[in-house]
């Protein structure tokens, strides 16, 4: 699934990946300063992507049997960042609205070397309006590795 989805990834013509933006609907906009990537949204026409989408189908049922998330649907994309671009500090989640619970993280990285950089931080909750210095843990984006967390608690940046 993996490698299909990598074949996939890489399959896709660069024009067809929109600059990510910042906030939802009227207060959607693009800025630079705060987010370098671009997506592509995904959906089951490729059957590595469909693989993929069942699988992350089966553990949103399972994580909501198991743990009571109300977890309701999952929506995902491919992000490219090139060289240098990054996304500060910031929640996955937003603002008064609860239908974001969990982000995922997947990475189609091959041959990940720590000198490429690229490591997702992740950031205790705030407390009494205080962002934390340091992050909890770096996540450096190796091939196949995921990362699962709760939206609207730890502030993440890549």
């Amino acid at each position: 699934m993996l490698g299909g989805m990598l074949r996939h990834f890489r399959s896709i013509d660069r024009e067809r990946f929109k600059r990510a933006g910042i906030g939802r609907e009227e207060e959607h906009q693009l800025n630079r300063f705060v987010r370098g990537d671009e997506i592509f949204w995904l959906d089951s026409a490729n059957p590595a992507v469909a693989a993929y989408l069942s699988w992350m189908e089966a553990l949103r049922l399972g994580l909501n049997r198991r743990l009571f998330l109300g977890l309701f649907d999952y929506e995902c994309h491919y992000a490219y960042y090139d060289r240098g671009t990054f996304y500060r500090k910031h929640l996955d989640a937003f603002k008064g609205n609860t239908n974001r619970v969990l982000s995922t993280v997947l990475y189609l990285t091959p041959n990940w070397q720590p000198r490429d950089g690229g490591e997702l931080a992740i950031y205790p909750p705030e407390v009494d309006g205080a962002p934390p210095a340091e992050p909890l843990l770096k996540v450096a984006p190796r091939f196949g590795q995921m990362v699962i967390f709760l939206s609207e608690e730890f502030p993440t940046r890549c």
